[in-house]
């Protein structure tokens, strides 16, 4: 994956699946940027009247048991040094402009594991993903 960077504003274009960094507002003064998958929509991440997108934090303090909101990802699936854990609970709209991009190349997840990311998302909410209807 190669983070984009737009000429003209230096807002970076992220794409669904990556992996960038960002200090997330609900983390405490001090602490270094973390790593975040984009979940949000094609369509908003590469429109450039939409500066904010969504995101999803990774960890690298592993829970016993996983929470039913967490996936567990091994470093051959994120380009990440360590395990980390998927938090969908902890679900942040962040500006693009905050973004910053991972030192060496990171994996982009694919569609498979989004969907996945998706159903935790719908079980933070408190439904289950089967009882979830688009009307």
């Amino acid at each position: 994956m190669t983070a984009k960077v737009t000429a003209s504003s230096n807002v970076p274009s992220p794409g669904r699946g990556e992996i960038w960094f960002v200090q997330l507002p609900s983390d405490p003064l001090g602490k270094l940027a973390r790593p975040v998958v984009v979940i949000s929509h094609e369509a908003r991440n590469k429109n450039p009247r939409a500066n904010t997108i969504l995101v999803v934090p990774l960890s690298t303090t592993l829970r016993e048991p996983l929470p039913p909101t967490h996936i567990r990802l091994q470093p051959g699936e994120t380009g990440l040094a360590e395990i980390s854990e998927l938090q969908a609970e902890n679900i942040n709209t962040v500006r693009k402009e905050s973004l910053r991009a991972p030192r060496q190349a990171l994996r982009r997840l694919g569609e498979p594991l989004l969907r996945r990311v998706a159903a935790r998302v719908i079980v933070a909410l408190g439904f289950h993903p089967e009882n979830v209807t688009l009307d």
